[in-house]
């Protein structure tokens, strides 16, 4: 059974520790600035909100790269960039709807989440578990649950 990250920003706390755990675990430096994984600061309304790539199904990234160096892994479903087959077009960063596949201008690549070959390091490292891996058919079903709670109109009209 295929995984995925669920996460869920009512419990994010903003520590950013899963920033912190992407760029070591990708970069070998604690620098949030090289992570794959991103927490948005609403700052006004002091909530926070992990995002990365989801992984989706129609892999916008995957279908627009002339050099085919983003490949499904199908052990864990992950849309992977082989930096070797990668020449830097970023054709795949105008792609991706969500702004998840960046470039690298160090290394003249772009880089996107792996899922770190099915062991999540920001899923390891966050302590109130707004990140969590679990398998891909809970994700669908929490999401769709929560949409019904939001669109119940009958527990709305009885409130």
């Amino acid at each position: 059974m295929q995984k995925a990250l669920l996460i869920t920003p009512q419990l994010c706390t903003g520590c950013r520790q899963c920033e912190m755990a992407c760029s070591y675990e990708k970069e070998g430096v604690f620098n949030p600035a090289r992570s794959r994984i991103r927490v948005f600061d609403f700052h006004a309304e002091a909530r926070f909100v992990p995002y990365t790539c989801t992984q989706c199904d129609q892999a916008w990234c995957k279908s627009a790269c002339p050099v085919d160096a983003i490949q499904i892994d199908f052990a864990t479903g992950a849309k992977v960039v082989y930096e070797n087959r990668c020449v830097g077009c970023k054709v795949c960063t105008i792609a991706c709807p969500f702004g998840t596949v960046n470039y690298n201008a160090d290394t003249g690549k772009v880089v996107k989440c792996d899922l770190c070959g099915g062991d999540p390091a920001c899923a390891k490292a966050c302590p109130t578990r707004a990140i969590t891996y679990v398998d891909a058919e809970q994700t669908g079903y929490d999401k769709m649950r929560v949409w019904a709670m939001k669109t119940d109109t009958a527990h709305q009209a009885q409130a």
